[in-house]
């Protein structure tokens, strides 16, 4: 069988940093938000001015602010992904029962995460690829969880397989729970239940995205 890497060349469109801006793009004033490993973890770089966005980490944090800049790391402080973090003034410091306590009991507006698959009802797959070690973390309880599911990842996997299907084959974490998927190419809404293409990154094409998604999807551009 044919790969998508053999057939379609690479395209360059947003980086890392610049996916992880576009997400915070649309994070709203009052947000209170649980950052995943991975991409989500440069989010606090990118939040926009004049808004206030409370972001927490399930390791114990909740006012999570950006790195603090090299030489005043705190081994203390740190994120999810065990990186250096600073705080916001009034942030908390909590043990991880209420830390779990708080995105169990629906406090958090949304959580932003990677994923492995992301299927074209929503089934999201993050946490467990056949054969190797599993790494579950806090996202079954963050996305069960939480209103508002954002994904963001790379449109296709190292082989240029994508990563937006019809149904995932990996373990699900969770059943029809994505709400919004950011990538680089594109940006995808769940509207009613179906998935809709609603932006194409600076440099792609709609027919760009078409030929790299094989889950059902409509297009709802600006």
């Amino acid at each position: 069988m044919t790969t998508t890497e053999t057939v379609l060349p690479a395209l360059i469109g947003r980086t890392r940093d610049e996916i992880a801006e576009r997400v915070a793009a649309d994070l709203a004033d009052g947000y209170t938000v649980n950052l995943g490993v991975g991409i989500p973890l440069a989010v606090p770089k990118f939040l926009p001015e004049g808004i206030e966005v409370f972001l927490h980490a399930e390791n114990g944090v909740l006012g999570l602010g950006d790195h603090p800049g090299d030489g005043n790391e705190d081994p203390d402080l740190t994120d999810a992904g065990k990186r250096p973090i600073s705080l916001v003034s009034g942030a908390a410091i909590v043990d991880s029962a209420l830390s779990f306590a708080i995105i169990r009991g629906g406090h958090l507006d949304a959580t932003i995460l990677g994923a492995l698959q992301v299927a074209e009802n929503g089934d999201l797959a993050n946490w467990y690829v056949p054969g190797r070690n599993p790494a579950v973390g806090g996202a079954m309880d963050l996305v069960a969880g939480t209103r508002e599911v954002w994904v963001c990842m790379e449109h296709v996997d190292r082989k240029g397989e994508p990563k937006i299907i019809p149904a995932c084959t990996f373990p699900l974490t969770g059943h029809a729970v994505v709400t919004r998927v950011y990538t680089d190419l594109a940006v995808f809404h769940f509207r009613d239940g179906g998935l809709v293409l609603t932006e194409c990154a600076p440099g792609i094409t709609p027919d760009d995205v078409r030929a790299r998604t094989t889950a059902a999807y409509t297009e709802d551009l600006e």
